[in-house]
């Protein structure tokens, strides 16, 4: 019999790569939203329309469907409001309550690099490096990850952790950095940035999906980095954008100033992704960037001067 895993999440940025990548490791899959499916939704997946900070609606949802798996990846990521949102107290109130409820045999949730200590050397071991979650969403992911540990152990059952760096994807918010650049090469304007010389990890979505998904097939515990390893400065990743349109000359590195405080580096350290889970990406930076990209071309009806080159 096929394991049932609960998704939440289903219809986000994530979840929505998640639950083909589901299904091709053979589970039986149960989708939750809050608003509707997504068009072109599988047939062989059940939705389930649930607000699951009702604590109610949370509780009958996993009474109902009884799974042995949970992958918990759905949280209010508003862009430009998350970091400091009061949401991400009810969110952790909620992630608590279904992790309580939940009484299957494994569960993986979404955490976040920003439980880091961002005051080192900007590679970040989830063996090594120190926490010191600096934001409310920080705090409340960091919260909902000991309280997931303690219940494993007090249960006896399997609890991972996924901590996601710097994603990219389609559907983000076009205020994100890679649509806010390309949409403003597409529309033939000058695509103002930073100096970009900070250095960040950056990931496909559907990269990200994959690994918790491979994540929540493993017999693997505790704090996993969700990253692709590789540093990448953000002057580099625009100006590939602006190679991959065929128009560099609109970018301009400098334009804006840097933030306050921005660390200059970034990274995941990958070993556990790698060598335990057995995950790699399926996407070098630069091939999953153009596939971002050329998502953007093809939701704006455009075409890039040069489709996945240099």
């Amino acid at each position: 019999m096929a394991a049932r895993v609960l998704l939440t999440g289903a219809s986000g940025f994530i979840g929505r790569h998640a639950v083909g990548a589901l299904l091709e490791r053979g589970f039986e899959v149960h989708a939750v939203t809050s608003t509707v499916p997504p068009p072109g939704s599988s047939t062989d997946v059940q939705w389930h329309r649930v607000d699951l900070l009702d604590a109610a609606a949370s509780r009958a949802l996993l009474a109902k469907v009884g799974p042995s798996h949970l992958l918990h990846l759905a949280w209010n990521v508003e862009h430009g409001v998350f970091w400091a949102s009061p949401e991400n107290e009810r969110w952790l109130e909620a992630s608590v309550a279904l992790l309580e409820t939940f009484e299957g045999e494994r569960a993986v949730a979404a955490g976040t690099c920003a439980e880091y200590d961002w005051e080192g050397d900007g590679t970040l071991d989830e063996r090594t490096s120190p926490l010191g979650p600096a934001t409310a969403y920080g705090l409340a992911k960091d919260a909902l990850r000991r309280r997931g540990e303690r219940l494993a152990s007090e249960r006896g059952s399997a609890f991972a952790w996924g901590r996601i760096f710097f994603l990219h994807g389609p559907g983000e918010h076009p205020q994100r950095l890679v649509p806010s650049v390309a949409l403003a090469l597409l529309a033939g304007e000058p695509a103002r940035c930073t100096d970009g010389r900070q250095i960040r990890d950056f990931l496909h979505s559907a990269d990200a999906a994959r690994a918790f998904v491979a994540l929540l097939d493993s017999p693997v515990a505790g704090a996993v980095n969700v990253a692709s390893g590789t540093g990448v400065a953000v002057a580099e990743l625009v100006t590939w954008i602006g190679e991959l349109l065929g128009r560099p000359e609109l970018i301009e590195l400098g334009a804006l100033p840097s933030r306050p405080g921005d660390p200059q580096r970034l990274v995941g350290a990958v070993e556990r992704l790698r060598e335990e889970v057995g995950f790699t990406p399926a996407w070098a930076p630069r091939e999953a960037l153009a596939q971002s990209v050329q998502w953007w071309v093809s939701r704006e009806g455009g075409r890039a001067s040069r489709p996945g080159g240099a």
